[in-house]
This record gives C-alpha cells, sequence and structure tokens, in this order.
C-alpha cells in the first residue's frame, strides 16, 4: 500500500471539504403547452444500441404519449419544472425512417425521417467550426457529399450561459434567422455550411460503415477551454474550485443596467463628436466620409458578461453540450487550443492539463462512461519555424498548451477509446488553417480503427520511451519506428540544452544497427554549441514548428510534439492574481531575450 505524503495527504483533506459549487439557478417557466426537447426534430439520428430516452415538458399533470415508429411509451408532467420522459428500448442501425410523435393535451408535435445510427459530436473552438466552404478542397468534397444517410445539426456561438441550461435556444440553432431549425441531411449544398473536420470525419465513418452518422456541431469561435468544462467538475480540484469562484463573484458584482449605462455614455461621446466633426466640415467647405457611431440597442454580446463569457467557467457547456445531456451518443471528436496558446496572462498550460481531465471525465459522467474521445491538437498557425528562426520561434506557449493536451487526456480516470491526434505537421500561415481535410481523415481513422475495429484501415501511435546520456550526446529510444516524412534522410525539428536551459537547433541521426525490428527507434541528438552534458531536448516545439518524424512514416501518423525536460512555463499566472499581467510580461521578456541570444549565437557559428 503506497502512503500519501503529508503535502499530498493535506491537499486531499482540504479538498474532500470543499463544498459542491452549485450552479446559479436560472428561473424556469413551465411551459403553457406541450414541448419536446429541442435535440429532437425532423431528419434526426438517434444513436443505436442504446436506450433511447425523449423527454420534454407541458403543464403539470398533463398526460403525455410519446410513439416512436411501432413503438408506444406514456408519462406525466411532473414536478415543479413541469418535465416528462420516456425511455423506448435500444434499436440496431437501421436507414429505414420512423416517425417520432409526442401528444399532450390538445397539442401533437411529429417528427419525421429519423435515422437509427451513431451521433458524433464535435467540440472546440473555431478551428472546429471552420466550415467546409472554406477549406482546401471544398469544391471536390461537396461534390461527393450525397449522404442521406448522414445528418447534420448546428449549435451556434451566442448560446453559451452562466446557467446549466435545461433547453436549448432556438435562436441558436443554425442561427437567428434561419427558419428551418431541423437536422440537416448532408447534399453537397448543405456539407459547404458544415464544420470542415466534422465533415470529412463523419462522412468517411458514414461510407465505411454504411449506416446512419448524425454529426452535432457545438464548437464556439473563440472558446477557451475553461468554458468547456462542465460545471460541477471544477469542484473535483482546488485550483479549478478558486477559479470558479472567482467566476461567480465577477457574476454577481455585475450590473447590467450599469454596463449599459457605461455604453450610452461611451456612445453620447463619440457622437457629439462626429457632429462637430461634421459642422467643421461644412464650415470648411469640404465633404468627408465619416462613420456615425452606433447607438446602443441595449444587447450585450456573451463576451461582455462574466460568467457567460466563451473565456469564463463552463458557459459554452452550459449552454452548447450539457444542455443535451440525456441523448445517447458515440463519442466527441475535440480541436481547441489557440485562445489557451495566446503568449500573454490566458497561456496557463499546468492549468489547462488540469482542465483537459476535468473536461473529459466531466463529458464521460454525462454522457457515459467508455465515451469515446479523441483530442486533436492545436493546430499550426502563424510563422513557419525555420532553420534561420528556429530559436525564436522554439519560445512557443503552443507547444506548452499541446503538451497539455495531450498530458491532461492521459491523466483522465479511463485511458481507453482516447487518442491524441497531432496536428502541427499541417502548417498554413494562418489563424484558421485551410488544412482541415487531413485532420478530419486522421481523425477518422482512429475511429475506425481503434473504435469500430476495422484493421484494414491504418492507425498508429508511437511513444518516447527513454532518454539516455552519453558524451555529450542524448540516446532517444522510441516503442516505434520513427521515419523521417516521405521516407528521407535528415530530421529535422529537435532542439537540445545543458544546465544552462538555452536551446539550440540540434542534430539529430538514427543510430545504426543490425536488427530490422529496431530501425529507426533510437535517434542521437547533439550540438556543438552544448559544452557541457545535455539535460534537455524538445521536439517540434513552435507554435508551426519543424518536426518530420511519422510513426512508421507514414504520412497521416505525426510523432507528437515532446520535450524530456519539465520545467515549468514561467509566464503562467492564475486568472485570480491582480498583479498577474506584470509577472507574465517581466517573465516573457526574459525567455524572448534568451531565445534571440541563442538564435544569434548559432548563426554566428555557422
Amino acid at each position: 500500500m503506497k502512503f500519501l505524503s503529508p503535502i499530498v495527504a493535506l491537499t486531499f483533506a482540504i479538498l474532500s471539504f470543499l463544498p459542491v459549487l452549485a450552479a446559479p439557478t436560472k428561473p424556469w417557466v413551465v411551459p403553457e403547452t406541450l414541448k419536446v426537447h429541442g435535440i429532437f426534430r425532423s431528419h434526426m439520428v438517434i444513436q443505436r444500441d442504446e436506450p433511447i430516452t425523449i423527454w420534454g415538458w407541458a403543464p403539470v399533470d398533463t398526460e403525455v404519449e410519446v410513439t416512436f415508429g411501432k413503438n408506444i411509451a406514456t408519462s406525466k408532467a411532473a414536478g415543479e419544472a413541469g418535465r416528462w420522459e420516456v425511455k423506448f428500448a435500444p434499436q440496431a442501425a437501421t436507414s429505414v425512417p420512423q416517425t417520432l410523435s409526442v401528444k399532450g393535451g390538445n397539442t401533437t408535435i411529429r417528427m419525421e425521417d429519423i435515422l437509427i445510427g451513431d451521433v458524433w459530436v464535435m467540440n472546440g473552438q473555431s478551428n472546429m467550426a471552420f466550415g467546409l466552404k472554406a477549406v482546401y478542397q471544398a469544391g471536390f468534397e461537396s461534390a461527393q457529399a450525397h449522404l442521406p444517410l448522414m445528418r447534420h445539426f448546428k449549435i451556434q456561438a451566442g448560446a453559451e450561459s452562466e446557467y446549466v441550461e435545461a433547453d436549448l435556444n432556438e435562436d441558436f440553432i443554425f442561427g437567428k434567422d434561419v427558419e428551418d431549425k431541423n437536422w440537416r441531411v448532408v447534399t453537397p449544398e448543405t456539407s459547404l455550411d458544415m464544420g470542415a473536420i466534422g465533415f470529412i470525419f463523419g462522412s468517411r465513418l458514414q461510407r465505411a460503415l454504411q449506416i446512419p452518422i448524425g454529426i452535432i456541431d457545438n464548437s464556439r469561435g473563440g472558446a477557451s477551454i475553461e468554458s468547456l468544462v462542465p460545471r460541477h467538475k471544477f469542484a473535483d480540484d482546488p485550483r479549478a474550485a478558486e477559479y470558479l469562484e472567482w467566476v461567480d463573484g465577477r457574476r454577481a458584482e455585475f450590473s447590467f443596467e450599469d454596463f449599459h449605462k457605461a455604453q450610452m455614455d461611451k456612445w453620447k461621446s463619440a457622437e457629439e463628436r462626429y457632429q462637430k466633426e461634421l459642422a467643421a466640415d461644412k464650415e470648411k467647405g469640404v465633404t468627408k466620409k465619416r462613420r456615425r457611431p452606433n447607438k446602443p440597442d441595449g444587447s450585450i454580446r456573451t463576451w461582455s458578461v462574466p460568467g457567460r463569457s466563451p473565456s469564463d467557467a463552463a458557459a459554452c457547456y452550459n449552454g452548447m453540450f450539457g444542455v443535451f445531456k440525456g441523448l445517447n451518443i458515440k463519442g466527441v471528436a475535440f480541436h481547441q487550443g489557440f485562445n489557451n496558446a495566446m503568449m500573454n496572462t490566458s497561456c496557463k498550460p499546468k492549468f489547462y492539463r488540469t482542465l483537459m481531465k476535468l473536461m473529459v471525465d466531466g463529458w464521460r459522467e454525462d454522457f457515459g462512461k467508455e465515451l469515446p474521445v479523441a483530442v486533436i491538437g492545436l493546430c499550426a498557425g502563424g510563422d513557419a519555424q525555420t532553420r534561420l528562426n528556429f530559436e525564436e520561434k522554439g519560445l512557443s506557449s503552443a507547444a506548452y498548451i499541446r503538451e497539455s493536451q495531450r498530458l491532461g487526456l492521459m491523466d483522465a480516470e479511463d485511458q481507453s477509446n482516447t487518442v491524441f491526434i497531432p496536428a502541427y505537421d499541417q502548417k498554413i500561415p494562418q489563424l484558421h488553417t485551410k488544412k482541415k481535410k487531413e485532420l478530419g481523415l486522421r481523425t477518422a481513422r482512429w475511429a475506425l480503427n481503434e473504435i469500430y475495429g476495422i484493421e484494414s484501415v491504418v492507425w498508429e501511435t508511437g511513444n518516447v520511451v527513454s532518454k539516455v546520456t552519453a558524451k555529450g550526446k542524448m540516446l532517444l529510444t522510441f516503442d516505434k519506428p520513427v521515419r523521417v516524412d516521405d521516407f528521407g534522410s535528415e530530421i529535422e525539428g529537435f532542439s537540445i540544452a545543458d544546465s544552462s536551459g538555452i536551446y539550440y537547433m540540434a542534430e539529430a541521426v538514427y543510430v545504426e544497427t543490425k536488427d530490422k525490428d529496431e530501425r529507426f527507434k533510437q535517434i542521437l541528438v547533439s550540438s556543438p554549441l552544448v559544452k557541457d552534458e545535455p539535460v534537455s531536448v524538445r521536439y517540434a516545439w513552435s507554435r508551426a514548428p519543424m518536426g518530420n518524424l511519422k510513426i512508421n512514416g507514414i504520412p497521416w501518423q505525426p510523432l507528437y510534439s515532446f520535450r524530456t525536460d519539465k520545467i515549468d512555463f514561467s509566464p503562467e499566472v492564475t486568472h485570480q492574481d491582480p498583479e498577474g499581467g506584470k509577472k507574465n510580461s517581466a517573465a516573457v521578456k526574459v525567455l524572448k531575450s534568451q531565445a534571440a541570444e541563442a538564435l544569434e549565437t548559432r548563426l554566428g557559428k555557422e
């Protein structure tokens, strides 16, 4: 039996006495007539091989009859909310359309063309939401999108909430101005409005499995991971609990009246300035195009409301994911990171790792213990790392976030049915990279191989298993062959440091062996600029890094970025620290200076 250290034991003792951080209570108005939860609509896909739960609300004591296909079940609206619920036995996948009919009082709600298959959720931020119409090969892919057995449902930005919502907000299903709120059958036209990763992933699954596939896209542009974690999970970690308390405190202090007054005061000042400029133009006899300030209309963006902002605890989960808890789903693909990887106070790698674990564990508590989860690593936008900027670009908050994504997923309570999918090799100099097809294909390969058991679909991951320092070099050993992309000869992307902690671009070569089974499993890393014994090696450590190693040399299987050191990211500060900005700025300044000096030193020696 292992014994806890006094510090660890104290931490657990404190945690055990933390109160569960309850969500703010949102007033609920019992509907005047029958209502079905907003996720249930015509053309939807319901998860196969799992109990089918249908629920909604009605005036208290209303008798509700639900017919699904040939099956009938009844319920009664009960409790203060007037909630009703029925369950049907699991069904195998079928492409035969069924009708869902709900009767209560004088109201009947009919939903047509419902299929049974697998439902996958696409969660994250804008690079997950990024539409098929904007990526490379959009026309080629959409031309093939004659997929009557694939369906799509989108929950838009704006649905985020400080409350754990019970139902979907109609305004944010496919957008406020869209009349048809039903699930969409995927066609060449509708595919272009889907998130690119979700379309590529879902279309490959549908074609391979020949069953209905439903894609729920609830990704939110600009979302930080804080907003994507189920609210109840913040109580599981002292740092997360303290952060949530800080968010709730800001929300309690927020005044809509004061906010709108400030907006009006700002507009009045701008309007006065605008009128003075017009008068001055008239006096001078000149005509200039001047933009008149927009008068506030009383609306308020979620960004401006503490607790509702897509940067704040659980906001996106509350209104965009947990809102349909009770619906069985097959799995989740997740692609996020940019808003947590900026070189300022938003980048908190240690906290991000904690939140990643809480998020995955929370999903599984809400949607099933064995829920498959694919985390697609932060993509590689911005300027690419090259030999001429290697050390400066090696100062990368993005690399720390990728590491936290991978390690946080490994911290989850159950490692089965999970995967971290590297994306850094798909470089493009933009915030929203157009190379989304590659990421959708990788995720589909993982799912078809690991989740659906199709062995002919190639998917494999690999790991660093050991590091040894000898004669001024670092020897790395991998559990799988790691070969250069396209089976070339020069290995790129390694840096190396001694005890000074200064990293230089390194030379990396394979260790030769006669054993065919061990070839390409060992790499020696070194640099003439590292005079003392090396203590650390990093690989693909940049926002858009050099790094060309693939598992078995296969293009869609990149070796994940990694480091052998455990040095904390010194600019990391807490949300709650009032001096956080100053501390972050000072630490970043030191790191930038070190990186610039290292680059100058290496280029001066070459």
